[in-house]
């Protein structure tokens, strides 16, 4: 995301508003939503004193690069990272969780993969800056305000990374078809980072070399895995539930 940027959609938007109404230099919204919706919405906007833009439906769909934007677009100044990862990891009270994604590329994927993380309290997410997506505005739209919520962090060599954690006496527990044991096997409540790949290709070697253990999903029908975001929730509910 540049310096300034653009949020769409209902959630998004609203939790830029909510967390940071300062970055929000303007919100677009069309003039033909009437709804109940819409109202709530505008309200929120209008007690924030934001400036508020009526503008019709083909100009929103160019601003969003889409036309899934829900009749909002917002202009924001993007909010600059508040901690490295070592700071991040340094003020987590208790153990810390975090979702590793190597090779996750599809926008739509790391969308979804971040709400989850911000629903299961996942302290951040970290993925290469190679061979992964970026925060964007339709990473920002699926993720529903998460990715204002869930540090995101792209590292230079995942492997060297990974390897920092457990230097920390974080366990990094990786993800595949192969594994012997399964998710529900091990023992999540203590300092963990849950490792998935993308779909198809998995985790690349040097990152499956670099975890203490391997774990599967347990799958009884037909498909043989899970779509990536689906994968994470499974993992991190699973963390949650032994945390609780």
């Amino acid at each position: 995301m540049s310096a300034n940027s653009l949020l769409f959609g209902f959630h998004a938007v609203t939790v830029r508003v909510k967390t940071a109404p300062a970055s929000v230099l303007e919100v677009h919204v069309d003039p033909a939503r009437r709804d109940a919706r819409m109202r709530q919405f505008v309200a929120r906007v209008e007690a924030a004193g934001i400036r508020l833009i009526e503008t019709d439906d083909k100009r929103l769909g160019q601003m969003a690069g889409n036309t899934r934007h829900q009749g909002v677009v917002a202009r924001v100044n993007v909010l600059a990272p508040i901690h490295s990862l070592d700071d991040l990891l340094d003020a987590v009270e208790g153990p810390p969780l975090v979702l590793v994604l190597d090779g996750v590329t599809d926008p739509h994927n790391l969308g979804a993969c971040l709400r989850v993380a911000d629903g299961a309290g996942a302290h951040a997410v970290i993925a290469p800056k190679d061979h992964a997506v970026g925060v964007n505005a339709t990473v920002a739209k699926v993720a529903s305000g998460a990715a204002e919520t869930v540090p995101y962090f792209m590292v230079t060599n995942l492997a060297r990374t990974l390897n920092e954690l457990k230097e920390r006496d974080i366990r990094v527990i990786g993800t595949s078809e192969d594994a012997t044991q399964s998710i529900y096997d091990i023992d999540l409540s203590g300092p963990v980072a849950i490792v998935l790949g993308a779909e198809g290709p998995g985790m690349r070697q040097l990152t499956r070399k670099t975890c203490d253990e391997l774990v599967h999903i347990p799958m009884r029908g037909a498909v043989e895995s899970l779509n990536v975001s689906v994968a994470s929730a499974v993992c991190l509910y699973e963390a949650l539930r032994q945390r609780q």
